[in-house]
């Protein structure tokens, strides 16, 4: 293999973990056709995987060829990409929390400690917050680098490819980062388990009305200052509902915008049982 390395020897034998940790800290290639031989059997085989992935989840602008991205051999296709469909990667990525648990490793003992795995994105060592994803070079290439960093409840994504410079791909990302920071915030709309303002009546129970809670947490991506005039919630609840009552039980749907555009729709749920009430007079009055 070309490229970066950890020299792998035959017979030798890691773990999944650790080759991962080769792979994203470290770049190395030949843990990559590693990892894809034990996934898939064979990197053709890997390959197709990749492709049929970044499909799946909206790539439109992006074909792999190769498990490594290093320079093609004459005859074969070099690997593309666009910014946005690495942003869209990146994305997916962050469903996973160990992914991050690799990518913001400064540096990893690997064979016994008989060698440094030094990540290659030097974010995580100069921008706050920093903990991923991943770098790329070859010369036609360029520098690359697709950078995350979390601040509090907002995590943002940058992507520079294409630097002619060393070291100005970490040096835009950051500035990108920073003017995300300094000009956006995730705004809090619903907290999972927490009540809203609102009352539903309960009929036939000794309970007059629940307040049905947010079944999921919602935020919304805006500037600052904007939460107040751009975000709206709208409820869409029955004026009753008839005991018995289920604790988790969905009593309707909250729609959350902003500026008018659709953010979210979650969930409304009961917060507790509700039992049907024992007395017959109230049962024969929620009947009228």
């Amino acid at each position: 293999m070309g490229g970066s390395q950890v020299y792998l020897k035959e017979g030798e034998v890691f773990s999944l973990d650790d080759m991962m940790k080769a792979v994203v800290v470290h770049s190395a290639n030949d843990a990559s056709v590693a990892v894809a031989e034990y996934v898939a059997g064979s990197t053709d085989s890997f390959v197709v995987m990749m492709n049929q992935q970044a499909a799946a989840i909206g790539m439109k602008d992006s074909h792999y060829y190769s498990v490594s991205g290093l320079p093609p051999a004459k005859g074969e296709s070099a690997d593309v990409a666009s910014a946005y469909d690495q942003a869209i990667l990146a994305r997916a990525l962050l469903k996973y929390p160990d992914v991050t648990r690799w990518s913001s490793i400064d540096t990893a003992p690997f064979r016994a400690g008989t060698f440094v795995l030094r990540n290659t994105n030097h974010m995580v060592r100069t921008f706050p917050g920093c903990d991923g994803l991943k770098t790329g070079f070859y010369d036609k290439a360029g520098f690359n680098v697709v950078a995350t960093a979390k601040r509090n409840d907002l995590r943002l994504i940058a992507v520079v490819l294409g630097s002619g410079h060393k070291l100005t791909n970490f040096k835009e990302a950051s500035e990108m980062l920073s003017q995300g920071f300094l000009n956006y915030e995730m705004h809090q709309v619903a907290k999972k388990g927490a009540p809203i303002a609102q009352s539903v009546a309960v009929t036939g129970a000794d309970t007059a009305s629940i307040k049905p809670v947010w079944g999921g947490d919602a935020g919304v991506f805006i500037k600052h200052g904007d939460a107040s005039s751009a975000i709206k919630v709208g409820y869409n609840l029955p004026a009753s509902i008839a005991a018995p009552v289920k604790a988790g039980q969905q009593i309707g749907t909250a729609n959350v915008t902003a500026s008018g555009k659709p953010v979210a729709t979650i969930a409304l749920l009961a917060p507790s049982d509700v039992a049907k009430s024992t007395s017959l007079t109230k049962r024969l009055f929620s009947i009228f």
